[in-house]
């Protein structure tokens, strides 16, 4: 009998059946050879105790059971395998051994218990097979035959699904943060499902900014710490690294829309929270992109990827540290802004970017205060394409930045241009994006600008919208904003009115400044009570305010009525080339002293 419980055990081993049936095989012919006995197997991990096989055990046993800690009072298993030797317990009611224990097992009538180790060839405990019976006594001399040979069986079995595991995690797992890799996903991806599903792309933001600043060791605690959280969070759905910091992660539901909506929240409620990445303090951020097949679907996983890579890239050029859902609509508006962003970077290869320049007038004088750089793109038909048009664009990091360099370096030597044609030197306001705001640094670059044209730090000025001060960089943003004012540069807060939380902004942002939209001037009587009662507030705080987008006479006398001081808009003077900037400033100069011409004296 024992010889065709080997033979029937090894048989299964070979052929790689599940450690799990082939230990409960092992179990239930055990079970019939000795009928005054209930067998169990479990496996030692981490120094816990971890349920193999138990059939003839209700299933709480080995819930209850599951992850306690080996030790020398842990029941008879987690004794055993801690001491490495057989524990006889002839009475679980009266031993202390089973102290916090027996009642798993005194009500399914078992009184008594012995319990083997598992041992390996390096003498390591890696499991437990026990014997339960139903009164108090010691294992026979047939019992010991018994579980000599199941002993063998079982550290068999379990050196084998260890070697299994060990190979699997090889192949299919990320060295790094643990979860599956790009094998393991493109296996798990490609496997038939008869539910709804939805793909999710979880991208690590900034990461080569991290690699650059403080090291790849640092980028990769970083990722680490993702990994983690994000395993912490994704239970039933499936994760995978596949890439440097993409993360995607697999979800079968009935109601998948839902279960991407419940997960993404959480994700980014979770993730942005500040961690030690090898020795620095950092708060990693995530972008979501998403893709989901709705029941009865048989959408090609293909697609499904294609469009969650969309989605993620839409996510990420749209400020990161959000999350965006695939639709149909959502293919045409990246083609579009792809379209912009070539366009911008060939004007930038070019050199074809000129900033414009649109004065600023005081309302009681109508002389121009100051003028804000607007950024144009000359083509090579010598059109000139207008701002709103390259928005887009301004979504890609990359652009953005550049534009911002570039606008930096023409502006600077487009002052010089000015103070040689003798002109009084006014602020010029240059736009900053949040990708400018990424990293400390642009407020230094502002200044070293200025000082290598020889131009005072008055001479500039910027623009924000409080977009910049949205998401994990609001501590740079302030920072660098007040390094700028501390030298003299004035901060102005562009598009009022048309964001988050305009009001709170005006108490969290340190500015000089308050442009209020053009949208409320063409709103009629409704939008100018809104700027009235914006530019109390104002008034209030000693912050200024600049209405845009006036364009009628009958508009600059109700906005002067209303106490407001400076404006901008066509009714003045559009945007204009230096050239033309020039001419528009000369204008307002003042004459110079009048000459005396003294007589000629007739000589002779």
């Amino acid at each position: 009998m024992l010889i065709e419980l080997q033979n029937q055990v090894l048989e299964k081993i070979a052929t790689g059946e599940p450690l799990t049936d082939t230990l409960d095989l092992l179990c239930r012919q055990v079970e019939r050879l000795l009928d005054d006995v209930r067998c169990t197997v479990v496996m030692i991990e981490d120094d816990k105790i971890r349920p193999l096989a138990a059939p003839a055990m209700p299933p709480f046993y080995a819930e209850a059971i599951n992850g306690v800690p080996v030790g020398p009072c842990a029941g008879s298993c987690g004794t055993a395998a801690w001491t490495r030797h057989p524990v006889v317990v002839t009475d679980i009611a009266t031993d202390p051994l089973w102290d916090g224990f027996r009642e798993l097992v005194l009500p399914l009538g078992l009184r008594a218990c012995w319990s083997s180790p598992i041992v390996d060839n390096h003498g390591v405990s890696i499991g437990c097979f026990a014997f339960y019976y139903r009164e108090p006594r010691g294992p026979t001399l047939l019992e010991r035959s018994v579980v000599d040979a199941c002993l063998h069986l079982c550290m068999i079995a379990i050196d084998r699904a260890r070697s299994v595991a060990a190979h699997h995690a090889l192949v299919y797992r990320d060295a790094l943060t643990g979860l599956g890799n790009r094998a393991a996903f493109e296996e798990t991806i490609a496997s038939p499902r008869a539910d709804g599903w939805a793909l999710m792309l979880i991208d690590v933001d900034d990461l080569k900014t991290v690699n650059d600043m403080f090291g790849h060791r640092a980028g990769d605690g970083m990722i680490t710490t993702v990994a983690h959280r994000v395993a912490d969070i994704v239970t039933r759905p499936r994760a995978f690294r596949i890439g440097g910091d993409e993360l995607p992660v697999l979800i079968e539901s009935a109601e998948p829309e839902a279960e991407v909506e419940r997960l993404s929240k959480t994700l980014l409620a979770t993730i942005d929270h500040p961690a030690d990445c090898a020795g620095q303090m950092l708060t990693p951020s995530i972008s979501i992109g998403a893709a989901i097949v709705v029941p009865g679907s048989d959408t090609a996983h293909e697609i499904v990827r294609r469009h969650a890579d969309l989605a993620l890239y839409h996510a990420k050029s749209t400020g990161k540290g959000g999350f965006v859902c695939h639709t149909p609509r959502l293919g045409t508006r990246i083609a579009r802004r792809l379209a912009a962003v070539r366009t911008v970077r060939a004007a930038i290869a070019n050199d074809a970017i000129a900033p414009y320049y649109q004065p600023i007038v005081d309302l009681a004088t109508r002389t121009p205060i100051g003028l804000e750089a607007l950024c144009r793109i000359r083509t090579s038909e010598g059109v000139i394409v207008a701002g709103d048009t390259l928005q887009d664009a301004l979504t890609d990091a990359h652009v953005a930045v550049d534009i911002t360099r570039l606008m930096l370096a023409k502006i600077c030597d487009d002052l010089r241009g000015m103070r040689d044609a003798g002109l009084t030197i006014r602020p010029v306001a240059i736009n900053l994006s949040p990708f400018d705001f990424r990293r400390p640094g642009i407020a230094r670059s502002i200044l070293d600008a200025l000082d290598a044209v020889g131009m005072p730090r008055s001479a500039l000025a910027i623009e924000v919208t409080e977009l910049v001060s949205l998401g994990r960089h609001n501590d740079v943003v302030t920072a660098e904003l007040a390094e700028l004012r501390r030298n003299g540069i004035s901060a102005a807060l562009d598009d009022f009115g048309t964001g988050f939380a305009s009001l709170s902004h005006l108490l969290s942002m340190s500015v000089d400044t308050i442009k209020i939209d053009r949208s409320f001037v063409g709103d009629g009587p409704r939008g100018f009570a809104i700027i009235d009662g914006v530019a109390r507030i104002a008034g209030a705080l000693g912050i200024r305010i600049i209405v845009e987008g006036v364009e009628e006479e009958a508009q600059a006398w109700a906005l002067a009525r209303l106490g407001c001081q400076a404006v901008q808009g066509f009714r003045f003077a559009p945007p204009m080339p230096l050239a033309k900037t020039i001419d528009y400033l000369a204008a307002f100069e003042p004459l110079p002293p009048a000459v005396v011409v003294q007589p000629l004296r007739r000589v002779g």
